[in-house]
């Protein structure tokens, strides 16, 4: 993969571990409304598709702007004391900047969200460019996040790889035609992902460095 120019990388469970912060403000939402609290195992199967969708099936449908509300007071301070970056990730960054590759974030994530997570763990300077779903029309799986970053730097799609670590991500990546690996560190099993049939499966972010040297 030695054409690779532009690197899009998927947040949650791809670069960053944001499950704690996610099942924390999650559960202050039920409390609050008196619902019934989920384990952070159940929780992070529900991560990858936004917080509105995130609360939607387990809210009333009356609730549902006032538990958004709540979710995202919280979540401004739960992933500021509760998330982290996975092993590596920084030292991979660094490389790929040395390397000369632009990098871009696609996330379903709010933009807020987003902009709070990289700025408060120190990786936004290595981001040439972030898009996320609120920003469009349709969020993953639909490919418009991906072309919409391609298109803005004018690359070939043989010169993009796409990472994430979901099945919606390897569907994504699929629609847009562009190659895509998947980490196996967020919210997809592994037996998920490979129905997909994306371009590589990995265990962690560590062995994208040595298939791009």
């Amino acid at each position: 993969m030695q054409n690779i120019k532009l690197i899009i990388f998927d947040l949650d469970g791809t670069l960053i571990d944001a499950y704690a912060a996610i099942s924390s403000s999650f559960n202050y939402v039920m409390r609050r409304l008196g619902l019934k609290p989920r384990s952070p195992g159940f929780i992070r199967r529900l991560v990858g598709w936004g917080d509105l969708n995130l609360l939607r099936p387990y809210v009333p449908e009356k609730d549902l702007g006032r538990s958004l509300r709540l979710y995202r007071n919280h979540h401004k301070l739960s992933l500021i004391r509760q998330s982290r970056l996975y092993p590596y990730t920084r030292v991979l960054l660094r490389k790929l900047k040395d390397r000369g590759c632009k990098l871009a974030v696609a996330s379903n994530r709010p933009s807020r969200f987003s902009l709070i997570l990289l700025k408060h763990l120190k990786i936004m300077n290595f981001f040439d460019y972030v898009l996320c779903a609120d920003k469009l029309e349709r969020g993953k799986p639909d490919p418009e996040i991906l072309n919409k970053i391609i298109r803005k730097f004018a690359f070939k799609k043989s010169q993009v790889l796409y990472v994430g670590d979901m099945v919606i991500d390897a569907q994504a990546g699929r629609h847009s035609k562009v190659r895509t690996i998947i980490v196996t560190s967020g919210s997809s099993s592994r037996l998920e992902i490979k129905r997909e049939h994306p371009f590589k499966i990995i265990s962690g972010i560590r062995q994208l460095a040595g298939m791009l040297s």
